[in-house]
């Protein structure tokens, strides 16, 4: 179990990893070497509650695939080990930012003054649009 908050631990069988070669530059080894890692996590699996899966989803925005799971990539260090952490510390924020829960809105009312300065404003611009119009015949 990975430990995310105090209330909050997932499941190590809903990652799951593969390493790919990563791209750009890193001299012979780019081509011989695969250090960049995909972590695929599944919130199903996971066991975390489905108030937090549901933020986690909208949250990871195109991350998420078909199935319903989340993908990271990371490939930003020379070696296996250092990007498989930056995956994990990724899905670990993210899931900390789902696992918080959304403040509600509180309903407000303009006031009185911000009415007025309103109209007063509208009034103002339909005086300076009214004096755009083409004269009448009649004029």
């Amino acid at each position: 179990m990975i430990r995310i908050t105090p209330s909050i631990a997932i499941d190590e069988k809903a990652i799951e990893e593969s390493f790919i070669r990563a791209s750009g530059p890193g001299g012979q080894n780019v081509n011989k070497v695969a250090t960049a890692v995909q972590l695929r996590f599944d919130p199903a699996v996971s066991g975390l509650p489905q108030a937090v899966q549901l933020r986690l989803r909208s949250l990871a925005g195109r991350r998420v695939t078909e199935r319903g799971d989340v993908l990271f990539a990371a490939q930003r260090f020379r070696t296996q080990e250092r990007n498989r952490q930056a995956a994990l510390d990724m899905l670990i924020r993210l899931i900390q930012r789902a696992a918080e829960p959304p403040v509600p809105r509180i309903a407000t009312r303009p006031t009185a003054a911000s009415k007025r300065r309103r109209l007063r404003t509208k009034a103002r611009r339909a005086r300076i649009k009214q004096t755009r119009t083409a004269p009448t015949d009649e004029e």
